[in-house]
């Protein structure tokens, strides 16, 4: 079924943005009509045209998360390819990594793939309601074999926000390498891998940057030399068996999305306009608002930090007695309003917070949300089950 913003209320933000700027979608058809060639595979002009855009997106990116050079950015097709080119780059036999109970499925199963095939220990931190570790923990959790830690920035089911800037400074203290999962904080909260201590950073293109599906990307510090995951053509080196040592060539073997790329490069470009700190500003004051109407519905639990913390643009709740794929149901097929429900690929955060057998609704906001649209979401949670606890 063909939507418009006009008809449907679009609150699944966290999983995709919705709908994209204009530019987005005029970037790519540009690209399409004009130099849809392979960037780095000649010397004509349209391949030279594409290979500009790549080197213009990458550049903006570095500047967007202070990225000293450019190069050190790799493309990838979304966050999950970027988190396991860190990982699987990273880690060897014998191995311990520190994570928390709040990572997405793309870093879990990696890491217990790697558990089971080579034998790396993982330990998982505890979190608390607000989705939030405990220094002092992460700091005895540390062992003499600790290669990596890993941590979201922010929650896809809490909405809450870590401290990477600290966890930094632990991380560099005991000389590991640390990554970071920027799927729910590009574009909507101030990143900058220098200042916070990140070793690796990976990124989607279709969520806070604005840009399509199939875009995203890692930051790979200077320092590391990780093992590529896919090997093949650069267009550079090409009389050599062996990958190249240059980057970002050693990590894009392939045709790269030259397309997805040129709409990724307008959405930066979009968030730049605007601003990550007003759009931080806007989502969160969008969320209150949500939590406050929500916190009135007699049954319904709000997951997360309290109202009035820091959160990005996530507000997950449970509806005692409702199943939270009948709730987001009733939303979609009666009122036209899109979230997420399930597990969101993140169980040990629904362990966490006691939320594993029930999962959860999410609704999430993004730069273009009204007040209008989250009353019209309220509006429709009080009618639903505003007068009882089950139904």
């Amino acid at each position: 079924m063909n939507r418009n913003k006009e008809e449907v209320v679009y609150l699944d933000h966290a999983a995709t943005s919705w709908p994209k700027p204009p530019e987005v979608a005029d970037a790519m058809l540009s690209v399409l009509q004009h130099s849809g060639a392979n960037a780095g595979r000649g010397t004509h002009s349209m391949a030279m045209g594409s290979g500009r855009i790549l080197v213009k997106t990458r550049s903006l990116l570095a500047d967007l998360f202070g990225v000293a050079n450019a190069q050190d950015i790799v493309f990838t097709h979304n966050t999950t390819m970027g988190l396991n080119m860190a990982i699987r780059g990273v880690l060897q036999a014998g191995d311990h990594v520190i994570s928390t109970m709040t990572e997405h499925n793309s870093v879990r199963r990696p890491l217990e793939y790697l558990r089971r095939t080579i034998g790396i220990g993982v330990d998982y931190l505890q979190v608390d309601e607000e989705g939030q570790i405990n220094l002092r923990e992460l700091e005895g959790a540390f062992r003499p074999n600790t290669k990596l830690v890993i941590c979201n920035h922010s929650s896809n089911l809490l909405g809450s926000i870590l401290p990477v800037g600290e966890i930094g400074g632990i991380v560099k203290s005991h000389k590991a390498v640390y990554l970071v999962d920027a799927a729910q904080s590009a574009g909507s909260l101030d990143i900058d891998v220098s200042a916070m201590g990140i070793d690796l950073l990976a990124f989607p293109g279709h969520k806070g940057l604005l840009g399509p599906q199939g875009t995203g990307g890692l930051y790979i510090s200077p320092e590391l030399e990780l093992e590529p995951l896919i090997l093949g053509g650069t267009g550079s080196q090409s009389e050599n068996s062996e990958q190249p040592s240059v980057r970002p060539d050693r990590y894009e073997a392939g045709t790269q999305n030259t397309v997805g790329i040129a709409g990724l490069m307008a959405g930066v470009q979009k968030v730049r306009s605007i601003g990550v700190k007003m759009i931080h500003e806007r989502e969160w004051d969008l969320t209150q608002t949500m939590m406050e109407g929500l916190s009135a519905i007699p049954g319904l639990r709000l997951l997360g930090p309290a109202p009035g913390n820091p959160r990005t643009g996530i507000v997950s709740f449970v509806i005692e007695g409702q199943e939270s794929a009948g709730v987001a149901h009733r939303l979609d097929r009666e009122y036209n309003i899109a979230v997420r429900s399930g597990m969101h690929c993140t169980p040990l955060a629904h362990k966490a917070v006691n939320t594993l057998e029930t999962g959860a609704v999410r609704a999430s906001v993004g730069v273009d949300t009204t007040r209008q649209e989250v009353g019209k979401l309220l509006a429709a949670i009080k009618e639903m089950y505003g007068n009882t606890r089950s139904r």
